[in-house]
């Protein structure tokens, strides 16, 4: 099984998830299936199959959060020496050098993306660009909009 990278934070995450899935949406899909027998004729009955529905949701989503922390790599930043050098977990301020924005990304597992909270995947392209190089390094990057040269100012390891 391939090893995923995840922090902390988003593993906890996963797994407050699985517990939610199992202690309450699981018994409330049951209950709602329940109810919706009572009514009668199951065949033309839209509560019914809309419960149904929803069950295979949450059992999909269960096996596919449960699936995930099984593959999590934890990786703690603060239990590594602090560097100038981007790794996973590290916050980076970068600046355009063409447009001189200053940006900041955190860099997160896949499922943790969300890049209004200015979290990356270590996947994406800037984050791939950026592993491995140091504060003060420039570094090109292929985006989906062109090419970005990109100006490490500031790597943090919060």
């Amino acid at each position: 099984m391939q090893r995923v990278p995840m922090t902390p934070e988003g593993y906890r995450l996963l797994r407050e998830e699985l517990t939610h899935i199992r202690e309450v949406a699981r018994p409330q899909v049951v209950q709602d299936i329940e109810e919706a027998r009572a009514h009668g004729d199951l065949s033309e009955n839209s509560e019914y199959d809309d419960a149904k529905h929803r069950q295979g949701l949450i059992e999909g989503r269960f096996m596919e959060v449960k699936s995930k922390l099984a593959a999590a790599e934890v990786i703690d930043i603060s239990k590594i020496e602090a560097s100038d050098r981007v790794i996973f977990g590290v916050t980076v301020e970068i600046e355009d050098v063409d447009t001189e924005v200053i940006s900041s990304y955190r860099i997160v597992g896949s499922d943790e993306a969300d890049i209004k909270k200015g979290l990356i995947s270590v996947t994406s392209p800037i984050a791939r660009a950026l592993i491995g190089k140091e504060e003060g390094d420039e570094v090109e990057v292929n985006t989906p909009g062109g090419k970005r040269t990109l100006v490490i100012n500031e790597v943090a390891y919060k």
